[in-house]
């Protein structure tokens, strides 16, 4: 009889359609509920990581790399486990953010703790050769010191006068005088001082705090692009130095420069100089 009963219950339209809605209500409920964990936890992470410096992981320091790893390990439990209050999953992270400014306001006011936490540098090649005990000390071989020399652009151990592996693991070359590039200043030659263009308009959009850096104004900038048959949404790129070079490229399209845009520019009604 009970089982009987169960069975018409159960297949009773009314009550069907009522679990079934209950069903989707209670998991909708709980999707929404991780993706709002997931987007306020993404966010701090995202926050604490600018806090902590824009160094990339390869240029990070031992103890810089261990908090990353585990900010990031300690981020995906509350994102998964909804069980878990979201507050518990936060307050870790802060901790390692505050520890992270400790460690590095102790490393910048002690040369010991600087020691102690990212190590020194090491010469690996010195003009004697290859330092092969300081290689095994660091758990490295000749393999990578020719990788660090291919990317310097060097491919022989005799252009290397000394090659340092830096508190970050990454490997300083300092080559022979036979070895280092010519300078303007061994040829005797004087070159003009370099410069950072102006990005203007980059990805189809205008960068506004670049004009206002820049020798010309917005709309000295939009008579420029209308003469030169540009338009905004359609550049890739577009720069302006302050002698006046010009390089653009239309999104699809092969690089242009104008070596002098004020050339260009003479015959136009309320012209600028760069």
């Amino acid at each position: 009889m009970s089982l009987h009963f169960a069975s018409s219950f159960f297949q009773s339209p009314v009550v069907f359609g009522f679990m079934f809605k209950k069903f989707l209500l209670d998991n909708n409920f709980t999707m929404f509920t991780i993706f709002v964990r997931v987007l306020i936890i993404y966010i701090t992470v995202l926050i604490f990581l600018r806090l902590m410096g824009k160094r990339q992981i390869g240029e990070m320091q031992p103890y810089e790399v261990v908090i990353t790893l585990i900010i990031a390990d300690l981020a995906t439990i509350p994102m998964s486990d909804t069980n878990v209050p979201l507050l518990h999953g936060l307050l870790p992270l802060a901790i390692l953010v505050l520890i992270h400014y400790a460690i590095t306001f102790l490393t910048r006011k002690s040369v010991t703790i600087r020691r102690l936490m990212s190590g020194k540098p090491v010469v690996v090649i010195s003009p004697e050769g290859i330092m092969y005990q300081a290689l095994k000390d660091l758990n490295m071989n000749v393999d990578d010191l020719l990788e660090a020399m291919r990317q310097g652009n060097y491919y022989s151990f005799d252009q290397v006068l000394y090659a340092i592996v830096e508190t970050n693991g990454k490997i300083s070359i300092i080559p022979t005088s036979a070895s280092a590039p010519a300078t303007a200043q061994d040829v005797n030659v004087e070159n003009p001082p370099a410069q950072i263009p102006h990005v203007l308009v980059a990805d189809g959009k205008l960068i506004k705090d670049e004009i206002k850096s820049s020798k010309i104004s917005q709309k000295q900038l939009y008579k420029m692009l209308e003469k030169l048959q540009l338009t905004i949404k359609n550049l890739l790129v577009f720069t302006l130095d302050d002698d006046g070079k010009v390089y653009y490229q239309i999104k699809g399209k092969q690089a242009q420069t104008i070596p002098d845009i004020n050339k260009e520019v003479q015959q136009w009604n309320n012209g600028f100089i760069c």
